[in-house]
């Protein structure tokens, strides 16, 4: 059932990057798209076609990126409300990205987008530091991401007040947005993702016995520290990759995984692949819905994951019968 489930599931999440292609400020017909793609003819049809291509990538890269990383984090730190927002790894690639626009005058994502990432990187070694390092506890990890996230919002908010332009220009980003994919942008993130994704599944063994308690997991023959260390650096480079690409973009990490859970139950090698292919179609869906509400503009893919990850996070949270980690 759960094989068939996920068939089903990467079935959708085609249909949504079709709707991705085609809904917009102009709408385009199946064969419009068809044409867009395999026959570029350089009409204006086909141009929105590629930029909407990029950014149905993007979304598809980011969505995966955020839900494996939301997956191994609630198991890391054995937290089923866990996001990367826990572990201070957003704070970290927007105090980059504030620091940039402002003390070294970076404007365009292309060149903001190595400082959100190495932001996010940098807070995430911090937190493993802090965390206890080889002594690393799930309250540890969870209270230096806490600790940190404050202090880094803190510098955030009083760079944003002293700078103006800094302020009109993270006030963008740090909504969460897709429109300004490209394959510059897309380029520069996918080895992170690509290398944080192998990671991630080569854990999910491991994380199935941390779940357990340590003593269970080392009775087991697991590696407590090796395996912890690994997970850090799949969630960092995920969600430093995508926070970096398109801004914090709230409720993916965070909902998706939890509720496959409560269908899948806690194996972590179904957990993984069910939320590397939902989480896109979350963040596609909320992107199409961002279009088609403010037609001919739109409405930024975090604001409607925000609206529509919040009420169906409370019903999950309330369910009589949720799977706990």
């Amino acid at each position: 059932m759960r094989a068939a489930g996920l068939v089903l599931s990467v079935g959708v999440l085609a249909c949504v990057m079709v709707a991705s292609l085609a809904i917009g400020a102009k709408q385009l017909s199946v064969g419009q798209v068809w044409h867009g793609l395999f026959q570029d003819s350089g009409s204006y049809g086909d141009v929105v076609v590629a930029e909407r291509l990029w950014r149905t990538v993007l979304g598809l890269l980011a969505g995966a990126a955020l839900g494996l990383a939301g997956a191994v984090l609630q198991a890391l730190t054995r937290n089923p409300l866990a996001d990367p927002g826990l572990l201070g790894i957003n704070a970290g690639a927007s105090a980059a990205v504030v620091t940039a626009l402002t003390f070294f005058g970076v404007g365009s994502l292309t060149g903001y987008v190595w400082f959100a990432f190495a932001g996010a990187a940098g807070v995430g070694v911090l937190v493993y530091l802090l965390g206890g390092s080889r002594g690393a506890t799930p309250v540890r990890l969870a209270l230096a991401g806490t600790a940190i996230t404050a202090a880094l919002y803190g510098y955030l908010e009083a760079v944003m007040i002293m700078d103006n332009a800094a302020l009109g220009k993270m006030r963008f980003w740090t909504v969460g947005s897709l429109a300004s994919a490209n394959a510059t942008t897309i380029g520069q993130v996918l080895p992170f993702i690509a290398v944080g994704t192998v990671l991630a599944l080569a854990v999910a063994r491991p994380l199935n016995a941390v779940a357990m308690g340590d003593d269970t997991a080392r009775a087991l023959g697991a590696h407590l520290t090796r395996t912890r260390a690994l997970s850090m650096l799949a969630a960092t480079l995920l969600c430093g990759a995508a926070t970096a690409a398109c801004g914090p973009i709230a409720f993916v990490g965070l909902m998706v995984p939890h509720a496959v859970r409560s269908f899948t139950g806690p194996d972590m090698r179904w957990i993984l692949p069910y939320a590397g292919v939902l989480a896109p179609v979350l963040l596609l869906g909320s992107d199409v819905v961002g279009r088609l509400l403010a037609r001919p503009a739109e409405l930024q893919v975090g604001v409607i994951t925000a609206v529509i990850g919040g009420p169906v996070f409370i019903l999950l949270v309330r369910r009589r019968r949720v799977v706990q980690l």
